[in-house]
């Protein structure tokens, strides 16, 4: 395959987690192709958000017009997730839930050490990857309805 396939995986995943394996099942990529540019876009994303991170919340606190809301729904459930699983909940749900931009950013702001997120967040990341792929790859009929 062709490095625009493999990148287009790779930004998929950065930006919504289940596009990276959708992409690469509607590209025609072999599964093991699939997992590895899934969990490298996942990866990337989490190293470019955590190294820049601090700079985003600052800029983002910097120019809100208004104080974030201390008890919203979504922050109250991140808390929650927080004080029960740590790093490991918040890992494990980024790709479900928060994506790697958000989880990676949510990490941030729990003020986790960067070696721990990038550990977790692999870890989380590969897991899911295999469990996205299997799962899609399982649909190789769709792919035959949609080539024929």
């Amino acid at each position: 395959m062709s490095w625009g396939a493999y990148s287009g995986v790779m930004i998929a995943t950065g930006l919504k987690f289940i596009a990276g394996p959708i992409t690469g099942f509607s590209l025609g990529l072999t599964w093991y192709e699939t997992v590895l540019f899934t969990w490298l876009g996942a990866m990337a994303t989490v190293t470019i958000i955590i190294t820049a991170g601090k700079a985003i919340l600052g800029l983002v606190a910097k120019y809100r017009s208004s104080k974030p809301k201390l008890f919203s729904k979504r922050i109250r459930y991140a808390v929650d997730i927080w004080q029960r699983f740590g790093i490991k909940g918040i890992a494990a749900l980024t790709p479900l839930i928060f994506t790697p931009i958000g989880g990676s950013l949510l990490a941030l702001s729990f003020k986790v050490p960067t070696a721990r997120i990038l550990f977790f967040m692999g870890i989380s990341s590969l897991i899911w990857a295999l469990i996205y792929v299997a799962g899609i790859y399982q649909l190789t009929f769709l792919r035959d309805m949609l080539v024929h």
